[in-house]
């Protein structure tokens, strides 16, 4: 009964309310592949200990390229490999969302709906880096790089989006302090925009 899900979900203390959910302890996990990897994990069935750098997506690619970096790591504690796991999955649906509005035919009668739903979006993603300079924790991992790249499109999308002040914001400034990715931007390699291509409705130019 999908209206007994509806009551649970915020009951449960995930941090993004989701199904499939796993509860195993004092572990809560949401996101399939980041259930997957948590009980490959806990049997000794993954070797990779975390997730793969993402690649670009569209036509500015801050996420994957023309920027070079040292390998931002993928979690070392257990509990760090599960957050970038279950933000990973989180952040890449929150893209593919996006990007499906962007391209949409119907992206001005759809607009109204995505905005009223962003706000609770940006809280979780608020609560979950909470007082963390990395979402992961202390160090910068890959799910950062991705993380940047959603908040900003989003800030760019809803400039005065009160949401994206606070830790977000400072999150966005801490990123964008990073030696490398400070000179990245500032050099002519950087495009801020188009992030879609033309066929879309949004930022195709």
């Amino acid at each position: 009964d999908p209206s007994d899900w509806t009551n649970e979900k915020e009951k449960l203390g995930l941090d993004f309310p989701n199904l499939p959910y796993l509860i195993d302890g004092p572990v809560k996990l949401t996101q399939s592949n980041a259930i997957l990897r948590y009980i490959a994990r806990k049997h000794n069935m993954c070797e990779c200990g975390g997730s793969q750098r993402p690649g670009g997506g569209g036509p500015r690619g801050f996420v994957g390229g023309g920027l070079t970096l040292p390998h931002p790591s993928g979690g070392e504690t257990e509990e760090e490999k599960q957050r970038v796991d279950v933000l990973e999955n989180h952040l890449m649906d929150l893209r593919m969302n996006f990007a499906r509005l962007c391209y949409n035919p119907d992206f001005e009668k759809l607009k109204p709906a995505y905005l009223e739903q962003l706000p609770k979006k940006l809280q979780e993603l608020s609560r979950f880096l909470g007082s963390r300079p990395w979402f992961a924790g202390q160090k910068l991992t890959f799910v950062d790089f991705l993380a940047y790249d959603v908040l900003d499109q989003q800030r760019m999308f809803v400039p005065e989006c009160p949401e994206l002040k606070g830790n977000l914001a400072q999150f966005l400034q801490r990123f964008e302090a990073l030696d490398k990715v400070s000179a990245y931007m500032r050099s002519g390699r950087f495009m801020k925009s188009p992030i879609f291509w033309r066929v879309a409705k949004w930022s195709n130019t």
